[in-house]
C-alpha cells in the first residue's frame, strides 16, 4: 500500500515539476521519508472540520493517510487550475466559440435547427 502511495505521490510531483524532477528537493524528500519511515506508528490528531468550524474527536492518524490526504491536495489542485485555464474568461469571445465550449453548435443558415451537418 505504502509502495502505492509513495508512485502515486511521485507522479504528481513529476507532473508539476516536468522532466528534470528526480533532481528536486521536493523528490529527494519524498523518497526519503518514504523510506525512513516504512514502518509507521499510528499518531493521534484532531481534526477541524472545515464547513462548521468544530473540532471533531481526536482520531488516529497514520502517515499513509496523512500522505494520500496531501497527494488528493495536489492531484485536486492540479485538476481545478486546468479547468480554470480552460473555462476562465480571457476577454470577449465569439459565440460559436463559448457554445463549442460547452459542447454546442449554432445553426448554420437561418431556420436552422442547428444539427444538420
Amino acid at each position: 500500500m505504502a509502495a502505492v502511495t509513495c508512485r502515486a505521490l511521485l507522479k504528481e510531483i513529476r507532473i508539476a515539476k516536468g522532466s528534470d524532477y528526480r533532481n528536486t528537493l521536493v523528490y529527494k524528500y519524498v523518497l526519503e521519508q518514504f523510506r525512513r519511515n516504512q514502518v509507521t506508528e499510528p499518531r493521534t490528531e484532531q481534526k477541524h472540520d472545515r464547513c462548521s468550524g468544530h473540532t471533531l474527536p481526536r482520531q488516529t492518524v497514520t502517515g499513509a493517510q496523512l500522505c494520500r490526504e496531501r497527494m488528493e491536495a495536489l492531484h485536486t489542485a492540479r485538476s481545478y487550475l486546468c479547468l480554470h485555464e480552460r473555462y476562465h474568461a480571457r476577454g470577449e469571445r465569439a459565440t460559436e466559440q463559448v457554445a463549442g465550449l460547452v459542447g454546442l453548435r449554432l445553426p448554420t443558415q437561418p431556420g436552422g435547427k442547428g444539427w444538420e451537418t
